[in-house]
């Protein structure tokens, strides 16, 4: 029992010693593990007669108590300690300044995508939206495109399967809308379109903006106005003036391609014409009472011009020097 006693102060100093958690959690095997004096000093009770178990087994209990405690504290001790060197070495210094958090902005196509919008909204257009993913009749078939068009190619065209498609233009948009809604309508269908097609002027997935106007009396005339009224708007420049160059789409009759005057030359732009009979029939409009015009615009190209963009590929290379240009 004297000898019990003495591992009191054996502990207590083996204790203050440890330096670590580990250390000490490896310290207590040799007091407290299964192995111990302790432990050796409860199993030697069977040997003591029914008079001395009691008293000797609590003298037991109170030296393992004693050395608990002094682990308790010291442990305790370690974990202060630790606890202060890591304020000291992670210590923050409130009064510096913060970290400057950066608004985000949007990006020039998107911009660009609202203002047209708007634009359009301003003059009674409303706006349509269809699937990317199109079936080969809305694609081409009902846009009068015949079998034998080289639009259908494998090398324009990213067929998903023999009677699927990525959309090529967002004119399927307008058939599908032609088919639910009835004359007089007025349009636009913006949206991702894609392509085989990869340089500095040209991309695989580029935007489009498409405008439709159909009713009983609505001319050329009616055509080049919208279409110049709205490059007016856009550039924020009223000089801006259209001219048409005869040219052929499948689904407009006569066709025309859009150039606009800009710093002493012109640009091409894009492409319209009145929408062909056949286009009209095959949603089930009176091609004869009704007429129509149609026009598609390359987003991409009108934000080059504005923004004296060159190369077509920084618009899709994430470059956060690029965009932040665009900040508004």
């Amino acid at each position: 029992m004297e000898d019990l006693k003495k591992l009191i102060k054996e502990a207590e100093l083996d204790f203050s010693n440890c330096k670590s958690l580990s250390d000490l959690d490896h310290t207590k095997g040799k007091y407290l593990g299964k192995s111990g004096p302790l432990t050796t000093a409860m199993r030697s009770l069977s040997g003591l007669s029914k008079e001395e178990k009691p008293k000797v087994g609590a003298f037991i209990n109170d030296i393992k108590q004693s050395i608990e405690e002094a682990l308790l504290n010291r442990k305790k001790l370690i974990q202060d300690e630790e606890l202060l060197f890591q304020l000291k070495s992670e210590t923050i210094d409130v009064t510096l300044p913060g970290n400057k958090q950066t608004q985000g902005s949007l990006h020039p196509i998107t911009i660009s995508m609202n203002r047209i919008q708007d634009l359009f909204h301003s003059i009674g257009f409303d706006i349509a939206t269809g699937p990317e993913i199109e079936d080969d009749y809305h694609n081409f078939t009902a846009l009068n495109i015949p079998e034998e068009h080289p639009a259908r190619a494998m090398h324009d065209t990213f067929y998903i399967n023999k009677t699927h498609v990525l959309r090529t233009h967002t004119s399927p948009v307008q058939v599908r809308y032609l088919e639910n809604n009835t004359p007089p309508l007025r349009i636009i269908s913006p949206g991702r379109v894609y392509r085989v097609d990869s340089d500095a002027t040209h991309s695989p997935m580029f935007h489009q903006v498409e405008g439709l106007w159909v009713d009983e009396r609505v001319s050329f005339a009616n055509l080049k106005g919208v279409v110049q009224d709205f490059l007016q708007k856009f550039f924020e420049d009223e000089s801006i003036s259209v001219r048409f160059r005869p040219s052929f789409f499948p689904f407009t009759e006569p066709s025309a391609e859009i150039d606009m005057s800009w710093n002493d030359g012109w640009l091409e732009i894009g492409g319209c014409g009145m929408i062909h009979p056949s286009v009209l029939s095959q949603v089930n409009i009176d091609s004869e009472k009704f007429q129509g015009f149609a026009f598609g615009l390359g987003v991409e190209r009108l934000t080059m011009i504005k923004y004296g963009v060159s190369d077509l590929r920084p618009f899709f290379t994430n470059d956060i020097r690029f965009l932040k240009q665009f900040e508004i």
